[in-house]
């Protein structure tokens, strides 16, 4: 089992803020979940810093428009980060959109397949 703390806001909104904690727990037990959608800025680069680290991704979606913003994430991207750190996670779903959940979820399937090579 490992504990995993997200990139989110507050003390884990910023990758070197992320990574400061990870590091100084130094623990193989303490790891990170990507969100993919929660950097608002420098995504990429903040993305590519805690990849490293990572246990699993959310690969967030905003079909339909998102709740409290959208964000347009460049999936390619993210899967040439994971891939440049070997990542062998799990990608899961996670639908901020107003699109109705089980259309959203297939459309974000395809998206994944398509971009991530992933099924």
């Amino acid at each position: 089992m490992v504990l995993a703390l997200e990139n989110n806001l507050g003390v884990t909104g910023t990758a070197d803020r992320l990574l400061e904690v990870v590091d100084a727990v130094n623990s193989d037990w303490l790891r990170v979940t990507m969100d993919t959608g929660n950097f608002l800025r420098d995504t990429y680069e903040n993305l590519r810093k805690i990849a490293r680290v990572t246990t699993l991704v959310h690969a967030k979606t905003y079909f339909g428009g998102g709740l409290w913003y959208t964000q347009e994430i460049d999936y390619g991207k993210v899967s040439t980060i994971l891939r440049d750190v070997d990542y062998r996670g799990y990608v899961s779903i996670e639908h901020e959109g107003k699109e109705i959940p089980e259309i959203a979820v297939q459309k974000a399937l395809e998206l994944l397949a398509t971009k991530m090579g992933i099924r």
